[in-house]
């Protein structure tokens, strides 16, 4: 992870090892939220999604600054090597703005995902489903389990 003014907790479980911002909220569909501002937040994916996702090839937002967004509310697209999925707002406010360093360099914006790579700003509240860290790693723990329980079963049945 990039040098940051931020603690961070380490978090392993199986192959997948990162470091999470202590301050940041979380939402249990793998944002991460940081309030840069009193009712302010910039928004990101964790290190868990940009797994999933893998190397960012294109993202797109239908949200433009000044809208009002609500929580759940699809505003956006983010499209991986791996896959393609919808960005979902995580708070109920206003648009402000997209990352424009993603705009200048968006592979070098993405690894830095908890840093520099934030996809959006707004300003409101957060959903109420987001989350302090520990809640969070008990989020990525069932994540984790199911994905591995699944493995697991796919590997038994190509045995038999």
């Amino acid at each position: 992870m990039e040098k940051a003014d931020f603690k961070t907790r380490f978090y392993k479980k199986s192959t997948f090892v990162t470091h999470l911002p202590e301050s940041y909220l979380y939402s249990p569909t793998h944002y991460w939220l940081n309030e840069v501002k009193k009712g302010r937040y910039q928004v990101g994916v964790t290190k868990f999604s940009t797994r999933m996702l893998g190397n960012l090839v294109d993202f797109g937002f239908e949200s433009k600054p000044g809208d009002v967004i609500e929580a759940g509310q699809i505003i956006g697209w983010i499209e991986g090597f791996k896959a393609i999925t919808d960005i979902y707002c995580v708070g109920t406010g206003n648009f402000i703005r997209l990352n424009p360093d993603l705009e200048n360099d968006l592979e070098d914006g993405w690894k830095k995902n908890y840093t520099q790579g934030w996809l959006f700003e707004f300003s409101g509240k957060p959903d109420s489903r987001c989350m302090h860290l520990d809640d969070y790693t008990k989020v990525l723990d069932t994540t984790i389990e199911k994905i591995l329980e699944e493995q697991r079963k796919a590997d038994e049945k190509e045995d038999s």
